[in-house]
């Protein structure tokens, strides 16, 4: 094919107008528009089976040790990990997937270093979504005090993303993947617990003569009501009292399945996998399957985290140095 345009390589596919620096790109998650914002997504975590997923996952990657690979500035680079608390950083990162994207600002105090001053990293802090969004382009912007957005300095604020692609730099929730499941698991328990307080106890039937008047059958509905906290009642002899108990067996296993279900795709969406969270039998070479699954999870975080701290590290080394290498962080795997 003959190119008559020769700038039509370094030319950008973009539509005009939309990649401005007073562009803000809006999260294109379809579940976070109907939940009402990021809030939703971080009140999920109050489902004690997400809980309990996210911190499998978490401590998959957080039981590995950590080694310096490299003899350039080995010693500083090892220092600066000690100070910054590497274990709470690999924790925040590790929002990234459950949001899409995690900012993490860095903050910076001149330190004394092989007798010389440097620019160290001191602190690395998860901040809210809210503060952050992203332009047309990918850039990530901050709002500021008067409500606009503006560019940030690469070296204050990393940010790690989880499946971000050009159309969508927020990257893919794991949350969002988890937020139906969790809603109608929790319908699911409302239901189950009225339908328990229903028909959990036996039913009181109170029998009277038929001569009985309308204030002594008021009385006796009175009676049989205080019998819940009671358990007490006494009556004349021509009153007969009997228990019926309701038939609730195949109804309650309804609510069961459901709440069972909705805990497996909440296990799949955060772990890919079931069985290193759920009890149910399986064969060996599936539960072989299932934590080869796990591992390679935890690669795939390994690798976000490895990439988020040697974006940390090149900072470092260029305020410092300017444009140098340096030795580089990596998690062991077992």
């Amino acid at each position: 094919m003959e190119i008559k345009d020769e700038n039509i390589l370094t030319k950008s596919l973009r539509p005009s107008g939309l990649t401005g620096e007073n562009y803000a790109l809006p999260n294109p998650d379809k579940i976070l528009q109907t939940a009402g914002g990021l809030s939703a997504y971080r009140d999920l975590k109050n489902d004690p089976h997400v809980w309990s997923c996210i911190q499998s996952r978490k401590s998959g990657l957080l039981s590995l040790h950590y080694e310096i690979i490299g003899e350039e500035l080995a010693a500083e680079i090892g220092e600066i990990i000690d100070k910054i608390d590497i274990y709470e950083v690999m924790r925040s990162i590790l929002e990234a997937p459950l949001f899409g994207w995690q900012p993490l600002e860095v903050i910076w105090e001149y330190r004394e270093m092989n007798g010389e001053s440097r620019l160290c990293p001191s602190r690395v802090i998860a901040r809210p979504h809210e503060w952050f969004t992203f332009r047309g382009d990918g850039t990530l912007l901050v709002r500021s005090s008067d409500g606009k957005y503006r560019g940030i300095n690469p070296c204050k604020v990393l940010c790690p993303r989880f499946e971000a692609t050009a159309d969508n730099p927020y990257g893919h929730s794991l949350l969002a993947k988890c937020y139906w499941a969790v809603m109608f698991k929790s319908s699911a328990m409302q239901n189950w617990t009225k339908f328990c307080e229903k028909y959990g106890m036996p039913i009181l039937v109170g029998q009277y003569t038929r001569g009985a008047t309308g204030d002594e059958a008021q009385r006796l509905a009175d009676a049989l009501a205080a019998m819940n906290e009671d358990s007490v009642i006494v009556t004349p002899d021509d009153i007969n009292i009997t228990l019926h108990e309701a038939a609730r067996g195949s109804s309650s296993e309804l609510y069961r399945d459901l709440i069972k279900y909705c805990n497996a795709e909440i296990s799949k969406a955060i772990l890919s996998q079931t069985l290193t969270t759920e009890l149910d039998m399986g064969s060996y070479a599936a539960t072989e399957t299932h934590f080869k699954i796990r591992r390679e999870v935890i690669l795939s975080d390994m690798q976000l985290v490895e990439s988020t701290v040697n974006a940390l590290l090149s900072e470092y080394a260029r305020v410092n140095f300017g444009d140098c290498t340096v030795a580089k962080f990596r998690l062991q795997m077992n």
